[in-house]
């Protein structure tokens, strides 16, 4: 929130993601920026990575700017989670006046991503398994 608030809304991915690591470290939050992830064809290791934006600890940060957040935005932050085997995902869109959030959780066991909160509100009343 307090990125959203010095910054406002609609500026470009890349400047949110500076300004959050900072916000983090001023926090004494440590967290890893443009981290990249191994990525594998069945047991090859192949030379193209994933860069995640943010990862806090267990927490991988997926950023958005954007009008709406929508399904790709979704399934790049699980891909993420799947491959890492992070617990916990948050996608925050930056592309509106009022700061948006999904909080996921990742089930090695059935490999979902299911969603935890939306903008902070609880679950319970959205109940999706994506």
């Amino acid at each position: 929130m307090e990125v959203h608030n010095e910054l406002k809304w609609g500026l470009l991915e890349p400047i949110y993601n500076e300004a959050l690591h900072l916000e983090l470290l001023d926090r004494g939050i440590d967290n890893q920026r443009e981290q990249n992830v191994s990525c594998f064809y069945k047991q090859h290791q192949m030379e193209k990575r994933y860069q995640m934006d943010l990862v806090v600890g267990d927490v991988i940060i997926e950023l958005k700017s954007v009008n709406e957040l929508n399904s790709a935005h979704r399934a790049q932050l699980f891909n993420y989670m799947r491959l890492t085997k992070k617990p916990i995902g948050l996608l925050i869109n930056f592309g509106e006046p009022s700061l948006q959030s999904e909080r996921y959780a990742f089930y090695e066991e059935t490999n979902e991503c299911i969603l935890l909160d939306k903008n902070m509100e609880p679950a319970h009343s959205y109940n999706v398994i994506i």
